[in-house]
């Protein structure tokens, strides 16, 4: 369709003159009106655009209208078309019912009676032409925003696309991010792998030359007082190692802590003296902690060790003396990076030489120190670390250049009164004993460990009986001989482990005391002490040992003797 043709007139008047006739007229008013002769006629000419239908209503008696009809109700939303009908004079019911019909169908209609006035029919027809174009207008606008739909549908087919591409290139890159931050993780991890065996080989070489020495040198001295000093220097390297072993353990998070709720102010308070001797002359400690300070769920024996740590690095931070400030201070309602809730703040403040950026970063890394060598294994801090994480807390460092250092401990609040006892690192000994003791069964598979194992338990006054599995002593067990005791080790060869194999004595053998010992803390402790069973960490002293084993006998005669008084 054209522009022309959707404004025509059509004109269908098929009797007489009329439809020429108003053709022409229609024209001299500047409007493109074409003559209609028939009904197929019009309803072709209408399909090829049309403004308004003017007509005559005696040319659709008679006829089939049903062409028309289609076409009025295939009209798209926007159209309805106008027709202008001229009516005759008859007015007999029929022809009204039949007119009403008409109107029915045409829908949009505007009758005119004859006889009609030129001027008349001219206006009719104008505004009904008017009213089409207004239709044209409603079209052009749906049109119009249709297109705009297709080019925004488009538009969005093309940006969604495009945003996929970027998202893709993304996933690209962020997997590409996680593959080379892996590749540095394993090399950091190497890194400190290597740092670590370095320094652990250092430190322990060291200790072992001087065990190796003295025991190579000690038979050589007759002068009692120079062997004593080998023994003194063995022993103190022994302690050194295993001292070394549990800051690794603390490291590594694998050391097995004991918490409870502490009263920070008494337990730390009480700690004044080892500090005095710990420190020089030149450096002062201060306490400073509020009247309420909350109690704290943390193994009270570590914590005095942190402390002490803390404490002789901020010694060694102060070359020309100085003051060390112990804080403790209530935090409710911590919400911060990785703790949330109530905690304690306990800062170790010193007044030193303090740290630059690059030593700050550091500080927690395994055997990293800017102590000389031998002034210092590099594992205080991470110790410190490793104490702060397994105790549901965390560390944080502050220090400036010339100005100090603060290092805060945040350790999570107990709701439980704390014990009365402050210091439960208990430094008695049991001596040893030289009576007959009974008779113990040692599972050890290490030769060497066995050796000195069986020899201590000998000065305590036990006989010794060695199995070097869990097997070979059930067997032993089996054979009917008489074992008062049994001393085994947790990490064993064979299939069966220290605790599995209390588990089964104890289903064949209740009146046994059973004690096991073990090198770090492994899942197992953990299940041998909900089994119930007493644990000796290595390493240990024979006076540590003999309690430990007279603990367990007295244990088992005090769960005997509670079985027997509920049975009654």
């Amino acid at each position: 369709m054209t522009a022309d043709r959707d404004h025509r007139v059509l004109v269908f008047a098929p009797i007489g003159r009329d439809g020429p006739a108003s053709a022409e007229l229609l024209r001299s008013a500047n409007l493109n009106a074409i003559n209609c002769r028939d009904l197929p006629e019009l309803v072709s000419e209408m399909a090829a655009g049309v403004g308004t239908v003017f007509l005559a209503e005696e040319g659709l008696f008679g006829k089939d209208t049903e062409p028309l009809a289609q076409w009025i109700a295939s009209q798209p939303p926007w159209s309805d078309l106008p027709f202008v009908v001229l009516t005759s004079h008859r007015e007999q019911p029929a022809v009204v019912a039949w007119r009403r019909s008409i109107v029915e169908l045409l829908r949009n209609v505007s009758l005119l009676e004859r006889p009609v006035q030129p001027i008349t029919l001219t206006s009719a027809i104008q505004s009904a032409t008017r009213a089409r174009r207004r239709q044209y207008e409603i079209r052009a606008l749906l049109e119009a925003r249709e297109q705009t739909a297709q080019e925004l549908e488009k538009l969005v087919i093309e940006r969604t696309r495009a945003l996929e591409e970027a998202n893709e290139q993304l996933r690209l890159e962020i997997k590409e991010r996680a593959r080379v931050e892996e590749t540095l993780r394993q090399a950091q991890k190497i890194e400190a792998i290597g740092q670590l065996t370095g320094g652990v080989a250092h430190d322990f070489n060291n200790l072992l030359m001087v065990i190796s020495g003295g025991l190579d040198m000690i038979d050589r001295q007759t002068d009692p007082s120079r062997r004593r000093r080998l023994m003194d220097g063995m022993i103190q390297a022994a302690q050194r190692g295993a001292s070394l072993t549990k800051q690794l353990l603390a490291f590594s998070r694998r050391q097995k802590l004991r918490p409870q709720p502490v009263d920070v102010a008494a337990q730390i308070g009480g700690m004044r003296e080892l500090l005095d001797r710990s420190l020089r002359g030149d450096v002062h400690v201060e306490f400073d902690f509020p009247e309420q300070l909350w109690p704290v769920e943390v193994d009270p024996g570590e914590l005095e060790l942190v402390v002490l740590n803390l404490a002789v690095n901020a010694r060694d931070a102060m070359p020309n003396g100085g003051t060390i400030v112990v804080r403790g201070e209530n935090l409710p309602d911590l919400n911060e990076d990785q703790i949330s809730g109530d905690y304690v703040r306990l800062s170790v403040i010193d007044t030193g030489v303090g740290m630059p950026p690059e030593i700050l970063s550091r500080v927690f890394e395994p055997f990293f120190t800017t102590k000389d060598v031998g002034k210092g294994s590099g594992l205080g801090l991470a110790q410190v670390h490793g104490f702060a994480k397994q105790s549901r807390g965390t560390v944080r460092i502050r220090s400036e250049v010339g100005r100090g250092t603060s290092i805060e401990l945040y350790l999570p609040r107990s709701f439980d009164a704390p014990s009365s006892e402050r210091h439960l690192i208990d430094l008695t000994r049991v001596r040893p004993k030289k009576s007959n003791q009974g008779q113990v069964l040692l599972v050890e598979d290490d030769d060497e460990v066995a050796a000195l194992v069986s020899e201590m338990l000998g000065q305590l006054g036990y006989e010794v009986t060695r199995a070097s599995s869990a097997a070979a002593a059930l067997g032993a067990l089996a054979d009917g001989r008489r074992i008062d005791l049994i001393f085994s080790d947790i990490m064993m060869p064979g299939g069966m482990n220290g605790v599995e194999l209390a588990r089964e004595i104890k289903n064949r053998r209740s009146d046994i005391p059973i004690l096991l010992t073990s090198g770090y803390a492994e899942a197992s402790v953990s299940d041998a002490e909900s089994a119930g069973i007493e644990i000796l960490p290595k390493p240990y002293h024979i006076d540590e040992l003999a309690a430990a084993l007279a603990a367990a006998k007295s244990n088992l005669r005090r769960d005997a003797e509670s079985k027997r008084s509920s049975s009654r």
